[in-house]
């Protein structure tokens, strides 16, 4: 039995519970700015409510989806710029809801780490606040959890669940057909994918995270570059869905090009590419040229400058590109829906 001198406490066993309740304290004004119709508790419960009816649904459809940031997360961590990486957190889920036609509704995260350090999670969630408030969905709830010897010090990981909503009947794809337009809306840089490949391709060219940028770039580190946060498509997504027209959106992340615009396309269909309807960004072709990569391995890795593609009638589609453009995100018509499964690529980006 244990003497006086050799009481444990759970502190002393590498949980600060006080460190805890001082990062509830700091992020909980950034949540409530996140606050949106349907909201009906902030932070501290054992569980987040949300009123479908008060957020304007009729007959609602739920869709949830769930994500992280891969290893980007090294970056971020390795040159302490953590910022964005909630951003991204929150633009991984959201993108992929507004593909089924859904509005986001709530987003909660999931923050795991050795020893917790509240400057840092709060940076972090702070960021994803941010991301939460540009695409109109509440931070109405997370996890933080600290796990002495799970992670070496500094180190922590990220996960996120966002949940959506959309009227019965009204999920996307529906009626994509061939002779449909491809209008791809412009990345903002490597997003949050490949970066296991980014971080060989650095250390082959013997590059830091504070090395200047070896291609044209508005960062002074490679690092900052490679750390720009992924778009958030959801005000652009939800414009082109106002403005009709749209038969389907595809999220281009893992897979690149390659292998997600065929999950939107019916059985029997395909797309034809033109690679030279946009300028490949100055990241992907250090890439391609540093890393030895083809094309094709590109095309598949990373989205090449194309963050989503969206799907719609011809007759449409000059309409649906100002539509996108009105809310600040540059598109272009880049192929079309084709007889026959599989996709094909003209022109080249390198």
């Amino acid at each position: 039995m244990a003497g006086p001198t050799d009481r444990l406490s759970y502190a002393e066993a590498g949980v600060n519970i006080d460190a805890g309740n001082e990062l509830v304290a700091r992020i909980a004004p950034a949540a409530a700015r996140t606050k949106r119709p349907g909201v009906m508790a902030g932070l501290g419960g054992f569980g987040a409510l949300f009123d479908l009816r008060a957020a304007g649904f009729d007959d609602p459809i739920l869709v949830a989806a769930t994500d992280g940031v891969g290893t980007k997360l090294r970056i971020a961590i390795d040159t302490g710029h953590l910022g964005g990486i909630g951003t991204d957190l929150v633009a991984m889920c959201v993108n992929d809801l507004v593909c089924q036609g859904a509005e986001p509704l709530f987003f909660l995260d999931y923050f795991a780490t050795g020893r917790l350090e509240p400057d840092q999670a709060a940076r972090v969630i702070e960021g994803i606040a941010a991301g939460c408030a540009a695409a109109g969905c509440a931070l109405i709830g997370g996890e933080t959890a600290e796990m002495p010897g799970m992670y070496a010090d500094g180190d922590f990981d990220l996960a996120g669940f966002a949940v959506g909503a959309m009227e019965r009947g009204g999920g996307l794809p529906a009626g994509v057909t061939a002779g449909d337009v491809l209008i791809g809306l412009d990345s903002d840089g490597v997003h949050s994918n490949g970066y296991s490949l980014v971080r060989r391709v650095a250390e082959r060219a013997g590059l830091g995270w504070d090395a200047p940028p070896p291609y044209a770039s508005a960062h002074d580190t490679l690092g900052g570059d490679l750390l720009r946060p992924t778009r958030l498509y959801v005000a652009a997504a939800r414009a082109a869905m106002a403005a009709g027209g749209v038969h389907g959106l595809a999220h281009v992340t893992g897979g690149g090009l390659t292998e997600n615009v065929p999950r939107i396309l019916p059985e029997g269909l395909g797309a034809a590419v033109d690679l030279s309807a946009w300028r490949l960004p100055p990241v992907f072709g250090w890439l391609a040229s540093a890393g030895g990569l083809e094309q094709a391995e590109l095309l598949r890795t990373f989205n090449a400058g194309i963050g989503m593609v969206a799907v719609v009638a011809a007759d449409r589609a000059e309409a649906l590109v100002a539509a996108i453009e009105a809310v600040g995100v540059p598109a272009r018509p880049i192929g079309q829906v084709t007889p026959g499964a599989g996709m094909t690529y003209s022109g080249t980006l390198l």
